[in-house]
């Protein structure tokens, strides 16, 4: 089946997916948009999400060392004969040849939703599905302005609430391209406007924290310029706020991705005119940026990117206390090595 554009996938789900494809992947480097899909298209396929019979949770890891269990679990009918969802969260091992498998077995009744991580164009999980004529695979990228702008209606809309334009534009203003912690806000708000006809710009001063240019940004930037105190005492700050370690860990991917490209884009350009054309950059962030495309080679930045994947994976098994050490650990393990390479 031919690949979705990114662009296209908010209107796929909407419309709900072809029913000929009982197999989805969800995947990409946002993290919390790729989790928020993936329960949306797992849910909504039954009428229960809450009955476990119906909505079936299984760790990629346990495919993994069962590839026929995704065969046997897709056939399994419901007690009552309704639909179920098999919803497959992310490993750190190879469960593709669980997922070919089912490709190739006869499923009715059953919707089989894969969530997964930044896949290569090249990862075999990505080519059997986009190659499959019963499969999706849907790409999440970060929230551009036209994303978040659907996010902020669509998720206000279910609350009963419609909002002005001054405050919508302030509010998408305010929000990072991390779909987990922009939505987070959203909701909030709506919250906190409860029983009203609509949002105003009062509402949206007196509730959104300013997540784009907030914490994320000072912690991943004192990081990625070696500056290892200032990242640990932001990540403390980062913790207090209680934000999701997995947040911060999507920011900084997003941002070591976003260096990689950079470099490779321009290999002979100058960190200054590099992030002259970073798109998007807030002004405060450009002597920053620059300072770190100064200071990392492509191979230490995917190595850093490979650091903060592991950490996202880890983050996912582990208790919150554990996953505050994973997070602190990656961002930490960043600092050192730029420290050394300013040193070097």
């Amino acid at each position: 089946m031919t690949a979705v554009k990114a662009h296209e996938v908010e209107g796929l789900i909407r419309r709900g997916p072809d029913p000929r494809a009982f197999l989805i992947l969800v995947y990409g480097p946002d993290t919390g948009l790729v989790t928020e899909r993936a329960k949306r298209l797992a849910e909504s396929f039954v009428t229960d999400p809450g009955d476990p019979f119906a909505l079936v949770r299984i760790d990629g890891d346990a495919l993994a060392g069962d590839p026929g269990r995704l065969v046997d679990e897709a056939g399994t009918v419901g007690l009552f004969g309704d639909r179920r969802s098999i919803w497959v969260r992310p490993g750190s091992r190879n469960y593709a040849p669980a997922v070919e498998a089912v490709l190739k077995a006869e499923v009715t009744g059953t919707r089989i939703v894969v969530e997964a991580g930044d896949l290569a164009k090249s990862a075999p999980l990505r080519t059997l599905c986009e190659r499959a004529g019963q499969a999706l695979a849907l790409p999440c990228y970060p929230d551009d302005e036209r994303a978040l702008g659907d996010l902020i209606d669509r998720t206000l809309g279910e609350h009963g609430l419609r909002i002005a334009r001054e405050a919508r534009e302030i509010l998408s203003q305010s929000l990072g391209s991390d779909r987990r912690a922009s939505l987070s806000e959203i909701e909030k708000l709506a919250l906190y406007a409860r029983g009203q006809d609509g949002v105003g710009l009062d509402d949206v001063e007196a509730v959104v924290s300013d997540v784009a240019p907030s914490v994320l940004n000072t912690l991943i930037d004192a990081a990625f310029a070696g500056r290892a105190g200032e990242a640990e005492r932001d990540y403390r700050r980062f913790r207090h706020e209680g934000l999701d370690p997995a947040t911060m860990l999507g920011a900084a991917l997003r941002h070591a991705l976003a260096l990689l490209a950079s470099r490779l884009e321009g290999p002979d350009k100058s960190p200054s005119i590099l992030v002259a054309g970073w798109r998007g950059l807030h002004f405060r962030r450009k002597a920053s940026v620059e300072a770190h495309l100064a200071r990392w080679s492509p191979a230490g930045l995917r190595q850093a990117v490979q650091i903060l994947q592991e950490a996202i994976l880890a983050c996912r098994r582990a208790d919150p206390e554990l996953a505050h050490a994973h997070a602190a650990g990656a961002l930490l393990r960043i600092a050192a090595e730029a420290a050394r390479r300013r040193a070097a």
